[in-house]
């Protein structure tokens, strides 16, 4: 079973079960078929713990997302602060950006409102050129210091600056992860 400190969240795939016929022939009121629930118990709590610690693959651009993954407690907080440390949940927005700017500076809301609790852990993202037929990482880091393009998060919105033209990648989403405490 998983638990934290385990270096992934993985489940048996096949479970040994008694013989069907076995099974069948259990009196209800019997130890046998009191451990049979309890094994199919442990099995089904074994499947909800590493459900719920995966990382969810979940992209919609509607609203914020609780993606599964999950990050060591504040170390602010201790047994002694008013507030326990606990494990912290990570949230997911999508942005969709559209067109990267022309030799400048571009900003897309993103409709969040952190406030001095937010951590952000990851941002990144991808662009299209879907006449061209290339891709690009966000951010994107080039030898030839203009062809670069950075990417942050302010309190308001998400911003890309280009050093040249990049308005031939028409789609990009950015894809920004944090805590809220």
């Amino acid at each position: 079973m998983a638990r934290p400190g385990d270096y992934g969240s993985f489940i048996e795939t096949t479970s040994i079960w008694d013989d069907i016929q076995q099974i069948q022939s259990i009196d209800v009121n019997s130890p046998e078929f009191k451990d049979l629930l309890v094994r199919l118990y442990q099995n089904v709590n074994t499947i909800a713990v590493v459900l719920n610690t995966k990382d969810s693959g979940y992209y919609d651009n509607s609203d914020e997302f609780v993606n599964g993954q999950v990050f060591f407690p504040d170390p602010t907080l201790t047994s002694a602060t008013q507030i326990a440390p606990t494990f912290r949940q990570v949230f997911r927005k999508i942005v969709n950006f559209g067109a990267l700017p022309n030799a400048g500076a571009k900003a897309v809301a993103h409709n969040i409102n952190p406030n001095g609790a937010f951590t952000f852990t990851r941002i990144y993202g991808a662009a299209s050129d879907t006449t061209g037929l290339t891709y690009i990482p966000l951010p994107f880091a080039s030898p030839v210091l203009n062809e670069s393009i950075k990417l942050d998060v302010d309190a308001v919105n998400v911003n890309v600056t280009t050093g040249i033209n990049r308005t031939n990648y028409n789609i990009c989403y950015i894809v920004i992860e944090y805590m809220k405490s």
